[in-house]
């Protein structure tokens, strides 16, 4: 009787030592470590890594010039986000593949931290062709907008500090100096726009990647080629889109490096227009290292594309600095 009280007394002490299988709590890195993080699509790992600058290590799961709307990790993907202390998706639907193998691989405690729909309210979410009502997803492209941008890194910078509070002076000091330049952008921008005649500020794109650009400044979006199933526009569709560009005499069509579309290069010569391939929503320019191969550098680039495609001059943006604050240091896993 007395050894099988013994061995009573004894299990539940073997099952909390061992841990029972459960994975262990997060906790912040120890002195001299750096905390681990995972991110989702390029922009976002951009502004994280002007936020952490070298107080910690970030890898970027969706390789930029991929579709972030589609992409399916592989299951070697799991092991990257055991290993991490934080993951940072941007959210709104953005990423759910992913997401769902965050839930089944983060260890216990670490928070996945989606930013979206910290930073807008369900009255101001955006829905369009590509991303109807109906399906109740809306737009999830807010970093488009710098103002938006902002909102992040003051985001990324709150929860880093809470993951990670001995940093805490660093990613203050980082995301200070990080909202300067976005502020710099967005003012550029506001510049940039008043040489674009009035009656030209209007987006025809083949993704629906801009409405929250528009919507600050100021840009009228008149369609978007691509459907919510991300199939190529039916025959009526296309009809109406070149109709609408040749009514409307709209100068340029813009296209995306991620999404090659001979439908949109197609409805910009019926429509005498001029076609143009090189906008980007989430990969950015340059390769990891250069100054431009950034969130700020991304933005530059379209603006710079877009506003002298529409008859404006993009001079106001040729004073940014799209540097990362502290260099690039991110795995950004770029697909080629």
């Amino acid at each position: 009787m007395r050894a099988k009280l013994i061995l009573l007394l004894t299990l539940p002490w073997l099952c909390l030592s061992a841990g029972c299988g459960r994975k262990e709590p997060n906790r912040a890195p120890d002195a001299g470590q750096k905390i681990k993080i995972v991110t989702t699509v390029a922009p976002i790992t951009s502004i994280v890594e002007n936020v952490a600058g070298d107080r910690a290590d970030i890898a970027g799961i969706i390789p930029e010039g991929v579709n972030s709307h589609t992409f399916e990790p592989a299951p070697s993907d799991s092991k990257l986000l055991s290993d991490a202390d934080l993951a940072i998706f941007n959210g709104l639907d953005l990423e759910t593949p992913t997401v769902k193998l965050a839930q089944a691989n983060l260890k216990q405690g670490a928070p996945i931290y989606s930013l979206g729909d910290k930073t807008i309210t369900e009255a101001e979410y955006i829905y369009d062709f590509s991303f109807p009502r109906a399906q109740g997803h809306p737009n999830p492209h807010l970093w488009l907008n710098p103002e938006y941008a902002m909102r992040y890194a003051d985001l990324v910078r709150d929860e880093m500090v809470r993951v990670d509070p001995k940093n805490k002076s660093s990613y203050e000091t980082n995301s200070a100096q990080f909202r300067k330049k976005l502020e710099a952008l967005d003012q550029a921008i506001k510049d940039a726009i008043q040489t674009i005649p009035t009656g030209q500020r209007r987006l025809l794109t083949y993704h629906d990647s801009w409405p929250y650009f528009a919507r600050r400044y100021g840009f009228q979006v008149i369609g978007a080629v691509q459907p919510s199933d991300f199939a190529d526009p039916s025959p009526r569709e296309v009809i109406r889109l070149i109709q609408q560009i040749r009514k409307e005499k709209v100068p340029a069509v813009f296209g995306s490096e991620v999404f090659p579309s001979p439908v949109l290069e197609q409805i910009a010569r019926e429509a005498k227009s001029r076609y143009i391939d090189k906008l980007r929503d989430d990969e950015l320019p340059g390769k990891p290292g250069d100054p431009q191969h950034s969130y700020i550098g991304m933005m530059v680039e379209n603006i710079t594309i877009m506003f002298e495609a529409l008859g404006g001059s993009a001079d106001a943006l040729k004073k940014i600095d799209p540097a990362p604050i502290a260099g690039s240091r991110a795995d950004y896993r770029r697909k080629n």
